[in-house]
């Protein structure tokens, strides 16, 4: 069994003359090759050429001889799970690479209540290995990029939903980690396809740009190396045109037109010493005029990422700007590859202790969201923790503190540490008195001030805060020192939601109905579970499903005698009506659908006289028919009433449209609205009102739509459940 890609993987990896253990690759080579056998792509080829081709950009990377091994044998466990399991790599390959493998294993066996969860909780694993051992992510990023390479034979679905994660997951998490090469493919193939004509009229645009100034960078070049000559410098000179999707980003983000982005093009200077990069700004500034703020030192004051490199931009000829790059040897191997040259570079017990620090910001985000078990609260801390920009902000000591864009000050007290911000009382920027919500801007000095007789910190914190290293930290303190008050904090907010359900219960049936959900949650009694709503563990809308559905369990509709839905020969006289619902022992009345409940055929349905109204249409569990008939004068007002299956069918055989509303909860996203009444035209369902409303970082849009009947309108909530972003979908409005 032999593939030619084995061969160029094996030729790359001797000319890179690195010392690997030719023999264990060829035999983790070999058990891929086995257990994959008789598997295929989409696209038809055998299945071990997308580990060979992993292996392949892992070997790129300069990764070492466990990180190949673990590339060839990454979907072994997962794929081929009747033939081989962790214990049988270990027995083979050694205790690394089976830690490897694992942390590229998604969690195939174990039930999940949504597959939003098994998504974050397969990031989350993934997370958990890489704070052991950062080889899992490079991997993994290797893994995704061979992935978007061959995305074009998948369909378009899951072409859209394999762009959109890698969007927002991967291509972030590369540029986190400072892979830019891999970062920068990533975003422009994403890009590709989640908006096709975008990516086409931007890189059209590009490549008119470019022709109209073709020799530009040729010209900028030549005169950039002749100067250097002349000062007697050894350097590397190379020009680029600034990528697809970093240009989309500016124009479209930013609502820059191709004119206004001053580093199209630019020019990257290497050489051999840190010293001989600021003599070589020197005389970039003496040759060309620079352009004032657009200067920045990333040297002296290094990236996240670890980028180091000196920013500036000036004029060329004709009055084109472009942008100067300049760095060292070393520092462009890690501008490319980021923590992976740096793990390259760095050995031994002191090496591995430097990249732990600088990873720190993993186990900080696994450590911090392990104790909600959030899937909305942990993709919320990936998009703000790690994938923001970033601000540099110093201590009163010159120590550099990065906060993404947007963190108060009371993100920066708590990342200093945790007592720090739980005794804060105030604090200053730039030497002077600041409110405790100000954002720090970049360069900023912040001062913290604290009382050891601070009360500690205060529940509004919790929606000030940007991080969720300082939210889970304000948490921690309120569920250690506050248990009692958040237990009563946490009953409120359940009597507030059960209130809204219209039927009586008593504090007992709300712990009952607590206690249940408790037990389901994984909490050992009801006041755990209040606990947690008090303190911010988890939030009402989270168990809002489980609390209505242990509320109808328990506390039933409390409605007397109504007339019976089960006759369907009315005994007295009737009327039909155009409305399709039959209402016994009323002739000539008119009938509407009450707006409470909206009712829809297949629901139980039971009609009430109002005062001058007509007849009122109700669902026989509607919160009102509860609260009327519990009232003596309004007893005698309620009539039979049923669904006529003819009148409910149009003269063209179709079916008559009723009111009704959807509730839907989703994350907040500029496309969120366009998909989803999108997904309604495709369905041809009729659109009759929206609106929206904001809940924190999450949206609640309330839409009225035309509805055929109760099987109709479940199509409907299935089919919207699927829309990226959307969290729950209920029927009425809050």
């Amino acid at each position: 069994m032999s593939y030619s890609n084995i061969e160029k993987l094996l030729l790359m990896l001797e000319e890179s003359k690195r010392f690997y253990d030719f023999d264990k690759i060829k035999r983790a080579y070999t058990f891929a090759a086995e257990m994959h056998e008789g598997q295929y792509r989409v696209s038809g080829e055998p299945y071990i050429l997308h580990p060979v081709a992993v292996a392949q950009i892992v070997a790129q990377l300069g990764m070492d001889t466990d990180s190949i091994c673990a590339a060839l044998l990454h979907d072994t466990v997962e794929d081929c799970g009747t033939k081989v399991n962790l214990q049988v790599i270990t027995q083979q390959f050694g205790s690394e690479v089976a830690m490897l493998v694992d942390g590229l294993t998604k969690l195939v066996h174990i039930p999940f209540e949504d597959k939003e969860e098994e998504h974050m909780e397969n990031l989350r694993k993934m997370f958990l290995a890489m704070s052991k051992d950062v080889r899992v992510i490079f991997i993994k990023l290797c893994d995704r990029l061979h992935n978007m390479r061959t995305l074009s034979v998948k369909n378009d679905e899951k072409r859209r939903k394999t762009a959109l994660e890698t969007m927002q997951v991967y291509a972030p998490l590369a540029h986190r980690l400072g892979i830019q090469r891999i970062k920068q493919e990533l975003e422009n193939l994403a890009l590709s396809y989640l908006d096709p004509i975008g990516y086409a009229e931007v890189k059209g645009d590009i490549e008119v740009k470019y022709g109209e100034n073709r020799d530009f960078i040729f010209s900028i070049k030549k005169q950039i190396t002749d100067k250097l000559q002349e000062n007697g410098f050894n350097f590397e000179l190379d020009g680029r045109v600034k990528s697809v999707y970093s240009i989309y980003r500016k124009m479209f983000n930013q609502n820059k037109s191709l004119d206004e982005i001053y580093d199209f093009y630019a020019v990257r200077i290497i050489t051999h010493t840190e010293l001989e990069c600021y003599t070589v700004l020197g005389i970039i500034h003496d040759t060309f005029k620079s352009i004032p703020g657009r200067f920045k030192d990333y040297i002296s004051t290094p990236k996240p990422n670890l980028y180091q490199s000196l920013h500036t931009t000036v004029i060329g000829r004709e009055g084109i700007p472009f942008e100067v790059q300049i760095r060292t040897q070393k520092m462009h191997e890690i501008a490319e590859y980021g923590v992976a040259a740096h793990w390259k570079y760095k050995s031994g017990e002191k090496g591995k202790e430097d990249i732990d620090r600088r990873l720190e910001w993993v186990a900080k985000l696994v450590e911090t969201e392990d104790d909600t078990r959030d899937p909305d609260e942990f993709m919320r801390a990936l998009k703000v923790d790690i994938f923001q920009d970033e601000v540099f902000v110093f201590t009163p000591k010159g120590d550099v503190i990065n906060l993404p864009q947007g963190a108060t000050l009371v993100d920066f007290a708590y990342a200093i540490h945790s007592q720090v911000g739980n005794r804060m009382v105030g604090g200053k920027i730039n030497g002077a008195i600041a409110p405790i919500d100000r954002c720090p801007q970049n360069g900023d000095i912040v001062e913290i001030l604290t009382s050891n007789t601070s009360k500690g910190p205060s529940r509004d914190w919790l929606s000030m805060v940007k991080t969720s290293e300082a939210r889970n930290k304000i948490r921690q303190w309120f569920k250690k020192e506050k248990r009692t008050e958040n237990i009563t904090v946490g009953k409120s907010e359940v009597d507030r939601e059960l209130k809204r359900y219209g039927r009586p219960y008593t504090p007992a049936q709300r712990d009952e109905i607590c206690y249940h959900i408790s037990s389901r949650m994984g909490y050992q009694q009801a006041d755990d579970l209040y606990n947690a709503l008090g303190y911010g563990g988890i939030t009402l809308a989270k168990i809002g499903v489980k609390l209505k559905d242990e509320f109808d369990r328990i506390i039933k509709p409390a409605i007397p005698e109504l007339p019976s839905d089960e006759t369907q020969i009315p005994v007295r006289p009737h009327k039909r009506n155009f409305s399709g619902v039959i209402v016994d022992g009323v002739d000539g009345c008119q009938v509407k659908f009450a707006k409470c409940c909206n009712p829809l055929p297949g629901d139980s349905i039971v009609g009430f006289i109002t005062k001058g109204f007509g007849i009122s249409i109700h669902k026989r569990d509607c919160p009102n028919v509860a609260e009327l008939s519990a009232k003596e004068e309004s007893q005698d007002r309620f009539v039979s009433a049923y669904w006529d299956t003819e009148a409910t069918q149009t003269k063209q055989g179709g079916e008559n449209l009723y009111e009704a509303h959807l509730q839907i909860f989703a994350e907040n996203d500029m496309m969120l609205l366009a998909n989803i009444t999108r997904a309604l035209a495709d369905m041809k369902v009729t659109l009759h009102q929206i609106n929206t409303q904001n809940k924190g970082g999450d949206m609640i849009l309330n839409l009225t739509i035309g509805c055929k009947n109760t099987d109709h309108f479940k199509s409907i909530i299935s089919r919207v459940k699927t829309i990226d972003k959307v969290t729950d979908v209920k029927r009425g409005y809050a």
